[in-house]
C-alpha cells in the first residue's frame, strides 16, 4: 500500500505531562488528534526508520483501535519492526523488559494509568526510550515543539493486523510481531525471587488476594500467582482486562479498592491483599487489618530486600519522589546507602539507575521499582513482598510494627481535591509561593516552620535542573506539608496535598493517622487558604 502524505494543521493543548499526552477518549478520537500525536512523537524522537518499537497497552477502550493507526503510521514512517503484546496487551513494566531484552529503539504505550476507561473516560499515549523508562524531559520538550508545527503526518492504507494471532506478519514493507505479553515477564521475574519458597508458602495454607481491577495486570497475576505459584484459584480477583475496567477506577488505593479493603478489615480475611492499576506500574500492599502506605512500603521494601536472591548482595542506594515520606530516608542511613529526592515523574529514576546509583525507587502514589526494569512494576511490588513473608515468617503487621520501632513512624497521608478550576488552582499556588520567603519561624496551627522553599532538582548523573517541582514546609516538630498540582489528570486542576508527621516515642506508633496528622492537616488548610481560594472543604481522595 503506498504511503499518504496527510496534510494537517496543529492542535493545542498536545503537552505531555508526567506521564505522557492523557486526554478524555473523545478528544484522541477527534480527526487527526491521534495522528498528529504519534508523527509529532516519531520526528521528536528523531524519526523510527529503520528503528523497531515495542507496542502495547492496558486494554481500555480505543487501545486496539489506536494500535492499528500506530502500526500503520509506523510502517509510512519506515519503521523496520514493530513488537506487540497479543490483543493489544502488554503492562506499562512488561514494555519496559520488552524494550531493554530485545534492544528496541523505544516503545509506545497506550494507557492512561490509574485513570478510568471507557468512551466518556480517559485515554494516553506515551513514548518510552531505548533504556525502557519514560522519555526525558528533553525528548517530550521536542514532541511538544513538534506538535505545535506539524504540517503533514505519513499513515498507510494498509488492512488491520491481527492482533490475537501470534507470529509474524509483514505490512508495508515493516515486521509485526505478535507476542505472548506475559511470558518474557514471568520468566524474569523468576530470576529475581526465590519461586520455591513463596510456593511453599502458599502450599503451607498462607492465603492471598489479589485485585486485579480488570486491568492490565489480570493476566500477569492469574499466570504467576495461580499458575507458578501454585495460589489457590480465586486468589486472583477482577481478573480479565476490560474496556472501562468493569466500570470502575483502576488506581489501587483504599478508596477505589473499596472492597478489597473491606475484605481485608473483615471476619475472614486472608493474610495478605494486594492490587495493581490500569498499566500495571503501581501497587497497594494491605495486610489483615493492616494498609500499608506506599511510603511505608518502600521503605519495608528497602531494609529487606536482601532477602530475595536478586538483591542479596544490598542495595547501591534508594530514590524517592519528593512528596513521599521521608521513612525510607531513615533506613537508607541506617544501612548507610545513598538515598535521592527527585520530582514527581518516574522519568527522573531513570539516570540514577542507569548509572548504578540506586537499585530501589518509590513514588507516595503506589509506584514502587528496581533496576530490573526502568518503570515502577506493580506486581514486581506485590513478589518482593511475597518472598518477604516467606523469608521472615511474619504477618504484615508484624513487619510494620518492626519498621516502626527500628526507624521510627512517618505518618503520613495524601487529600487529592480533583477538577479544581484551573485558575483557581494556580492563583492559590501563585499566593502561596509568594509568602515563601517570610514563612520560616512562623507558627501554623502550634507548629514551628523551620524551612519553606519550591522544590528544585538538579540531576547528579548529567546537571539538568527541573524547576517549579512543588512546594515544601518542613516544621520544627518532624512534620511536613508538601503542595502541588498533579500532572496526570485529564480535565481542571487537582490540588496534591501531603501531609507528613515523624514519630519515634514507643507510645505513640499505633495512633490513628488522622489523629496524628491533625495538626499538620490544620496548618496545611491555614498556609494555602485553600477553602476561601478554591471554594473545597474535603478532599475527593484521601489515601
Amino acid at each position: 500500500m503506498p504511503t499518504q502524505m496527510v496534510r494537517t494543521n496543529p492542535i493545542d493543548g498536545q503537552k505531555p505531562g508526567t506521564s505522557g499526552l492523557r486526554k478524555k477518549t473523545a478528544v484522541f478520537k477527534r480527526p487527526r488528534y491521534l495522528e498528529n500525536y504519534v508523527q509529532a512523537t516519531f520526528d521528536g524522537i528523531g524519526g523510527v526508520q529503520g528503528k523497531v518499537l515495542v507496542v502495547g497497552g492496558d486494554g481500555r477502550y480505543f487501545n486496539d483501535q489506536a494500535i492499528q493507526v500506530i502500526l500503520r503510521m509506523a510502517a509510512a514512517n519506515e519503521a523496520a519492526k514493530c513488537i506487540v503484546g497479543q490483543g493489544g496487551i502488554l503492562s506499562t513494566p512488561a514494555v519496559s523488559h520488552l524494550i531493554r531484552k530485545r534492544g528496541a529503539d523505544g516503545g509506545l504505550i497506550l494507557s492512561a494509568s490509574h485513570n478510568p476507561g471507557g468512551p466518556n473516560a480517559d485515554f494516553g499515549l506515551k513514548y518510552n526510550g531505548p533504556n525502557g523508562g519514560p522519555a526525558t524531559e528533553a525528548v517530550t520538550d521536542k514532541i511538544f515543539a513538534r506538535t505545535k508545527e506539524i504540517d503533514f503526518y505519513k499513515i498507510t492504507a494498509s488492512p488491520d493486523v491481527d492482533l490475537q494471532r501470534l507470529g509474524t506478519v509483514k505490512t508495508c514493507g515493516m515486521t509485526v510481531e505478535i507476542i505472548d505479553p506475559v511470558a518474557d515477564y514471568a520468566a524474569l521475574m523468576q530470576t529475581l525471587f526465590d519461586f520455591d519458597k513463596i510456593r511453599a508458602l502458599f502450599a503451607g495454607g498462607f492465603t492471598m488476594r489479589f485485585d486485579a481491577m480488570h486491568a492490565v495486570t489480570g493476566p500477569y497475576a492469574h499466570a504467576i500467582l495461580e499458575g507458578i505459584l501454585g495460589a489457590p484459584e480465586g486468589t486472583v480477583v477482577n481478573g480479565t482486562p476490560s474496556p472501562d475496567f468493569g466500570g470502575g477506577h483502576p488506581d489501587p488505593n483504599p478508596t477505589w479498592a473499596k472492597a478489597l479493603m473491606d475484605e481485608m478489615f473483615g471476619a475472614n480475611a486472608p493474610d495478605f491483599g494486594a492490587a495493581s492499576d490500569g498499566d500495571g506500574d503501581r501497587n497497594m500492599i494491605v495486610g489483615r487489618n493492616m494498609y500499608v502506605t506506599p511510603s511505608d512500603s518502600l521503605a519495608v521494601l528497602t531494609a529487606k530486600a536482601h532477602l530475595a536472591p536478586a538483591y542479596k548482595a544490598g542495595l547501591t542506594g534508594v530514590a524517592r519522589s519528593m512528596p513521599t515520606s521521608r521513612a525510607v530516608d531513615r533506613v537508607a542511613d541506617q544501612l548507610g546507602i545513598g538515598c535521592y529526592e527527585t520530582p514527581t515523574g518516574w522519568k527522573f529514576f531513570g539516570n540514577l539507575l542507569d548509572a548504578g546509583k540506586v537499585t530501589l525507587c518509590g513514588e507516595e502514589s503506589a509506584g514502587t521499582g528496581s533496576d530490573h526494569v526502568r518503570e515502577k512494576d506493580g506486581l514486581w511490588a506485590v513478589l518482593l513482598w511475597l518472598n518477604i513473608l516467606a523469608e521472615t515468617k511474619l504477618s504484615v503487621a508484624d513487619l510494620m510494627a518492626d519498621l516502626w520501632a527500628t526507624y521510627g513512624r512517618c505518618y503520613y497521608s495524601r487529600h487529592d481535591y480533583e477538577g479544581v478550576e484551573s485558575d483557581k488552582a494556580n492563583a492559590m499556588m501563585d499566593a502561596l509561593r509568594a509568602k515563601l520567603p517570610t514563612l520560616s519561624g512562623t507558627s501554623l496551627s502550634g507548629l514551628t516552620v523551620e524551612s519553606a522553599d519550591e522544590f528544585a532538582y538538579d540531576d547528579p548523573v548529567d546537571g539538568s535542573r527541573s524547576a517549579g517541582q512543588g512546594i515544601r514546609i518542613v516544621f520544627t516538630q518532624g512534620a511536613r506539608v508538601v503542595i502541588r498540582l498533579s500532572g496526570t489528570g485529564t480535565e481542571g486542576a487537582t490540588i496534591r496535598i501531603y501531609l507528613e508527621q515523624l514519630e519515634t516515642g514507643t507510645d505513640r506508633l499505633q495512633a490513628a493517622p488522622e489523629v496524628a496528622l491533625a495538626e499538620v492537616r490544620n496548618a496545611a488548610l491555614i498556609v494555602t487558604d485553600l477553602v476561601a481560594k478554591t471554594g473545597r472543604t474535603d478532599p475527593d481522595v484521601i489515601t
